[in-house]
Order: structure tokens, then sequence, then C-alpha cells
């Protein structure tokens, strides 16, 4: 029988049989006497969600999740749960019942379950793995003959449950049906997370098996698994991606949170521990925790980190992530005719590494309000790399979609390995506009020749975002390169670059916004309001 949906826009979920069930057989963790085991209504939220199902297949449509929290909240608890319901539970799509509802049934009816808890350390594995063991002290032992809770692994009536610290080298050819992958904002690289994640996730989808992981907030920059799955869900949201089987929850305090000021940061608090707070019925004591971000001993970058879950900066960005947040703006409305500058960035692309990405970006002379008009970049699919070029046909029809629609004063244009493409737009559009870069060249904001000038134009933008003088619209491409941009000391002065010469996070968009802002401040200083614009002028 198909499915068949109780109310309009409802999805089919195993959630609801997987949220009784952990209610009925789980013991909940540090406890003095027997107590079940009751998600927070946000958890089951979070498992409703994972356990969705396509209405037309009935298969699950998650193969991988990430809950992210900020410390304490109980994350690992979480998932020790959802490991022993993977383990035991009615996870597996079985069809529907009479009355079209979903049906559930066991791994075991499919195959030998294992279920592995895995980290980058053995004190990691453990943040899962105890309470993992004190739930099975319940209703399960007696409903489950043969399971077995011990101190190194579970053995199951059939299959088991183990902690993973192993090198990627020594699990690879394992084919769990679920894997809980703990606080992955330590996973990097050096320490051989990266390659970990990867061989793990591999050996899930041998089974059509799945994996969640449990980050705090990471640092951009550090090059973690954390921060891999932040990306692949922006480019989910932005389009970018060839799959969707990603299910990203992350919730961090307000980027204006104050930590300094009682009733902002309780406030930002409170949001992020959510139900898990005192106040709303919780085990998280927020008195305890503004305590302890208020120990001089913290570093406040940690404490932003750890306990508003806030995705700051590394040490070196240009601009962190709260300070970017800050001056997102949705109730401003771009409309026909709006008196605006713009900036560009292109890339040709090249056969070595993911290519640069290509920016067209619009600030509105009036406000200050900085937007997307495109941004073009190759998919995070490295076989694809070596082929990608601009979809130069995409991008001249923004930039004449610009000009026909809003009131385009200046338009500055780094004409780096695009200087055919900036002269025919030069021809085409430079008599339009009001500011130009240079007499004889209109758009050409040639950053090379101009060394001085790029240090005080990132300087400019820069300080415009910290005192609140500009806006965004928070589109996903040009916060992510804003916030992928590092400062540079240079003999002329600061420069923003990538993170390293060959990484896949490009500023490009970054880079087209500061020409934007530029064209801004000429045109203010041309005395074009927005209402109005006056003679051309020229800026050096």
């Amino acid at each position: 029988m198909p499915w068949k949906p109780s109310e309009p826009g409802e999805v089919p979920t195993l959630g609801w049989v997987v949220i009784d069930w952990i209610s009925e057989f789980l013991a909940a963790p540090d406890r003095g006497d027997y107590e079940p085991f009751v998600l927070y209504p946000e958890q089951e939220d979070f498992v409703l969600r994972f356990y969705e199902l396509d209405p037309r297949t009935g298969k699950r449509r998650r193969r991988r999740g990430v809950i992210s929290r900020p410390r304490g909240w109980g994350k690992s608890p979480f998932l020790g749960a959802l490991a022993i319901a993977e383990a035991l539970g009615p996870v597996v799509p079985d069809g529907w019942d009479a009355d079209g509802q979903p049906v559930g049934m066991s791994w075991d009816r499919v195959r030998t379950p294992l279920v592995q808890v895995a980290a980058v350390s053995e004190s990691q594995t453990k943040n899962t793995w105890a309470p993992l063991l004190e739930m099975l002290q319940g209703p399960v032992l007696d409903a489950y003959p043969g399971l077995e809770p011990l101190d190194t692994f579970v053995n199951l009536p059939r299959g088991r449950i183990e902690p993973l610290t192993s090198s990627a080298r020594t699990v690879k050819g394992n084919k769990p049906v679920f894997v809980v992958l703990d606080q992955t904002e330590e996973w990097v690289r050096s320490n051989g997370g990266l390659r970990l994640a990867e061989v793990l996730r591999i050996n899930a989808a041998k089974v059509g098996g799945s994996t969640i992981e449990s980050p705090n907030a990471f640092i951009p920059g550090e090059d973690s698994v954390a921060e891999h799955s932040a990306a692949f869900w922006d480019a989910i949201v932005s389009g970018r991606a060839r799959d969707d089987g990603l299910f990203y929850d992350h919730r961090e305090a307000p980027p204006d949170t104050d930590m300094a000021d009682e009733a902002s940061l309780m406030a930002g608090l409170e949001l992020v521990y959510g139900d898990s707070a005192a106040s709303a019925g919780g085990h998280v004591d927020l008195d305890v925790i503004r305590a302890t971000i208020w120990d001089p001993d913290i570093d406040p970058q940690t404490a932003r980190a750890d306990f508003l879950n806030q995705v700051t900066h590394a040490s070196d960005s240009w601009i962190s992530q709260p300070e970017w947040a800050g001056r997102v703006d949705l109730s401003k409305v771009v409309a026909d005719r709006d008196v605006v500058t713009l900036g560009f960035d292109g890339s040709r692309g090249r056969g070595q590494g993911k290519p640069d990405a290509t920016a067209l970006i619009a600030c509105r002379v009036s406000d200050g309000h900085v937007w997307e008009l495109g941004v073009w970049e190759a998919a995070d699919v490295p076989a694809t790399w070596p082929d990608w070029k601009p979809p130069m046909a995409e991008i001249e029809a923004a930039v004449a979609d610009a000009f026909r629609r809003l009131r385009v004063v200046g338009f500055f244009a780094d004409p780096a390995l695009w200087w055919d493409t900036i002269a025919r737009w030069e021809a085409t559009y430079g008599s339009k506009l009001r500011v130009k870069a240079t007499r004889e060249h209109p758009i050409s904001w040639n950053m090379g020749s101009r060394s001085q000038a790029m240090p005080r134009a990132l300087e400019q933008f820069h300080s415009a975002v910290l005192d609140g003088e500009m806006t965004h619209s928070g589109e996903s491409s040009l916060t992510r390169h804003m916030l992928n941009a590092r400062r540079e000391p240079s003999r002329s002065g600061m420069q923003i670059r990538k993170a390293h010469k060959d990484s896949p996070n490009k500023i490009d968009a970054a880079v087209a916004a500061t020409l934007a802002w530029q064209g801004r401040l000429a045109a203010v200083a041309a005395g074009i309001t927005g209402r109005t614009a006056r003679a051309p002028s020229r800026i050096r």
C-alpha cells in the first residue's frame, strides 16, 4: 500500500518509531536509579528529519547527519542512543502498514549489524561510549536475550557495537550499518581524521548504512571534517551539490551576543542550549556556564566556540563569522532602478587543484547594502576541476541584466585574465558609468598595478563591516568566501589570501565585494546619493 500523509505537507519518517523505541528500552545515563531515556523535543526533531523516507521509494533519504551543539548539551548520550537503536531497533524501512504509514524492521533481518563509535583518540570515544554502556542497563537487556555489554565492545544477539580509534587503513573493508563520528571539529589531516571519515563513510555506503557527526563549532581554515561537512551543506543549500543526502543541524548564539553583558550572554546561552538548559527543564545550569565564560583564564574565542557554538574565525581571518553575520539584514529589498555599483573578480580555471571562482557583487549606493548577482564556481567534485571553465554566457547575461534592471553608476573589475572581456564591457557600458576606474579604462581596476590602493580598499571594506556602515543579504557563497579570506601582510599593507595556495576554499566573492564597495565610496565622493547622479567622476 502506498504512503498516505495524515496532514498536508507531511513527510514519511521512521523517526516516531525510533523515538518510541528509545524511551521504551533505554535507560537514561548518569542517574542513581533507573529512568527511561526521554529525548528533548529538539532531539526528537533531529530524529524525525534524519529518518525521513522518500515517499516514492520508501527508502531512507539521509545517509549522513550532523548535530552541532555547544559543550554539555548532550550530543554524546544522544548519539549513543541512536547507535543502540541502529543496532537493535526498527530503523530499516519495511514498507507501509494498513493505514499507509511507514513500518521499520531491525538490521538483523537484513544482515549482521556492525555499529561503530569512532573518534581520533581513545578519550574522545569515551564521550559516547560511557553513556552508551549505561543506557544498556535497562529494559533492553531483558527484551533482547544475548545482549552483552562489555567494557570494550557490546555483543548483540546478532552483531556487535564497538568503539573505534584505529587508523583508516585498519578499518578499510568493514561494513558498518551505522557510525558515530564524535567531535569532528578535531578530525584534521594531521591526525588522520579526514582519511578516517572518508573510509568510514565508504564502508557504511557499501551496505546502505549511515553516519552522524557530533561536532562543536569548528575553526575555519583548520580543514577539519566538521568544516568539510559544513561546506557540503552549504553546497546543498546553494544548489551546487549533486547529492542532498546530508541533514545538517547547527545552532549557535546570535552574532551580536555580548559576552561581557550578562543579559545578552544569558539570552545567547538560552538560545543555543535550548531544551537542555535548566530554565527549559533540561540538565545544563547556565549560571555555571556563564561563570566559566567569565573566568579570566578562559580564552574568549574558545568560549564562543565551546559554549556559544559560534563558528568564529582562524587567528589570521580577515573577517570573523560573528562580525559578518552581524551585518545580515534580510529586511532590505532590492528594487529595479536602485542606484548601485558593481564589483567583479574572475577566473579562467586551471588544470591543477580547484579553479578559482568568478563573482559579480552589487552594492547599493544609498545605504551600502551588498548582495550577490552571481558567484560561479566548480562543483566540489575533483574529477571535474581540470575541465571547469566559467560559464561565459551566464556571466555576460548577469552583467547585462544588472545594467538593464539597475542604475549602475560604477563597475570596478579586476582585469587579470579577463582583458578582452572587460575591454568589451568598457565599450558597451563605459559611457553609462558615473564613476570610473581611470580616464582610459572606466571598468578595469587593476589590482596588480594598485599596490597601495588594494590594501586601502580592503581596510575600508573591513572597517565598514566592523562599524556597521554596510549590510548584506546573507547569501551563502559570499559569506563562505568572506570567511575563507586570511590576512597577509605585505610591503604595501594588509592583503587577503586563501588559507594556502592550493586551498579549495575560494575568496573571489570577497574581492568582488571589496571592489563594489570601492565603487560606492567613489560614487558618494562624487555626490551621488542613490537618487541622483551627477557628471562622471574619475578616481585614481
